[in-house]
């Protein structure tokens, strides 16, 4: 009898340690992709501009295409691996430019002789011309970043007008026209990069979360881009919406510590250039 009694006494306790085990999972679920028609249900937002058809340029102003190879048009990329696996890496930035840290970040880089990716957004280029300018001329790369950075579902007419605003101001403002576009906090199924899409963009995510919007300690920063380092990695760093200080601070110890591992910086405009 006491044998049962034990084998009982043990069945329960498997029972509970593996409903335990159960309710200790937490399974996150995927984003669903929103259909269209969801979508058009939205109110639409003001448009941020009046889109014009005859665009002209300052007369000190130069035009610039940053242009991509045809097999990226449309396509989603989050690492592209290079031919012969070759340690090249692209830094990014995001939500600028910005009045303090932009500046900051171009000393650096130019310190330092390498060249990276800016995604503006149309409101922070609004209020820095004059940075954005700067930026075009040290020969780094631009992209389209939305006009307010929306994360949410919005309708596809807002959407153009996100996109499409920004790529207007971004052309008068440097004469630069872009086909590199990252959607705001990366979303892919709110409206964007569907319309992205359409327009031939390639949209850009990332390999590499430095996470330098959530940390104040510059260490942890430039552990987060270390460990994730790979050949052909994207990296996702930020220069606008805030105080960026811990990145910037960040910055010269992430070069270094790449270069010291033979890693070359490039845009990602070479990148795809260099992809297998």
């Amino acid at each position: 009898m006491s044998i049962i009694k034990h084998l009982k006494k043990a069945r329960i306790i498997i029972l509970i340690f593996t409903s335990f085990i159960i309710a200790s999972i937490i399974i996150i679920p995927k984003i669903p992709e929103i259909p269209l028609t969801n979508l058009n249900n939205i109110p639409i937002a003001p448009a941020p501009c009046q889109l014009n058809q005859k665009l002209q340029l300052p007369n000190n102003i130069k035009q610039k295409t940053f242009d991509i190879p045809q097999k990226f048009a449309s396509k989603i990329l989050r690492r592209v691996k290079p031919r012969n696996n070759e340690k090249v890496i692209a830094l990014t930035f995001d939500d600028g430019p910005w009045t303090k840290s932009t500046r900051e970040i171009l000393d650096i880089l130019k310190l330092n002789n390498v060249q990276a990716t800016f995604f503006w957004l149309g409101t922070s280029l609004q209020k820095n011309p004059e940075i954005a300018r700067e930026v075009v001329q040290a020969e780094h790369a631009i992209g389209n970043h939305t006009w307010s950075h929306p994360t949410q579902p919005i309708n596809p007419i807002t959407a153009k007008q996100e996109i499409e605003c920004t790529a207007q101001l971004i052309y008068t403002t440097t004469g630069v026209k872009t086909f590199l576009f990252r959607p705001a906090g990366g979303r892919l199924n709110n409206g964007l990069a569907a319309y992205a899409k359409t327009q031939k963009y390639a949209i850009f995510k990332w390999s590499v979360n430095s996470s330098d919007y959530s940390l104040s300690d510059p260490q942890l920063i430039v552990d987060n881009v270390i460990k994730g380092a790979k050949p052909g990695a994207i990296i996702l760093l930020h220069d606008g919406m805030g105080d960026h200080t811990p990145t910037v601070k960040a910055l010269p110890n992430i070069i270094k510590e790449l270069k010291q591992q033979g890693y070359r910086f490039v845009t990602l405009p070479e990148l795809l250039e260099m992809a297998k």
